[in-house]
């Protein structure tokens, strides 16, 4: 199976994520991860949704998703057209000198350390995110907390505007029109 990212515009109202959550679980389709953030307009909220899925599979899970009728905008995020990072906080039993050496080269942080016991933050993509935590296993993970992944696509077009090429409501007025139809 492929894995796949989408990013997926709703509305900002209660009930969305469970509308969405429930569409995969009655699809048997499991999400990987899952991050829900605001957007620049209080009223869109921004879903990054990692899954894997094959092709076919695929095309009916954004159909489906974009019949629910708080979904503004769907995309899939591919890895060369995106910046993709996920967060993690990790806590160790080891102190700053046995950490550092394997820290090096990633975007990792010793954020708190404390009783022979250190916490590191990591942001980075989920490849270098899991060759970091397989050096760290070597120390004993205590704890792990990982965020989803979220996603931005490269380039000065956001997502906003590329749904509104593709559902046809871009004119030199296209603010006006997208405020219209996020309403």
């Amino acid at each position: 199976m492929a894995q796949h990212t989408l990013s997926v515009l709703v509305e900002n109202s209660p009930g969305v994520l469970a509308r969405v959550a429930g569409l995969f679980s009655r699809r048997g389709y499991n999400i990987d991860s899952l991050a829900v953030g605001p957007t620049e307009d209080p009223k869109v909220s921004r879903m990054t949704i990692v899954l894997n899925l094959e092709g076919h599979a695929l095309d009916q899970v954004s159909a489906q998703l974009f019949k629910l009728v708080n979904v503004i905008g769907i995309q899939e995020m591919k890895d060369s057209d995106t910046r993709q990072r996920e967060l993690a906080f990790v806590k160790i039993a080891a102190e700053r000198g046995k950490l550092e050496p394997l820290l090096a080269g990633y975007q990792a942080e010793i954020v708190e350390e404390k009783s022979g016991t250190s916490i590191v933050q990591v942001v980075a993509n989920n490849k270098d995110l899991v060759a970091l935590l397989k050096r760290l296993e070597s120390l004993g993970i205590k704890e792990l907390v990982q965020s989803g992944a979220i996603a931005i696509e490269l380039g000065s077009q956001t997502l906003v505007e590329q749904t509104a090429l593709e559902t046809g409501l871009a004119s030199s007025d296209t603010q006006s029109q997208l405020e219209d139809y996020q309403n």
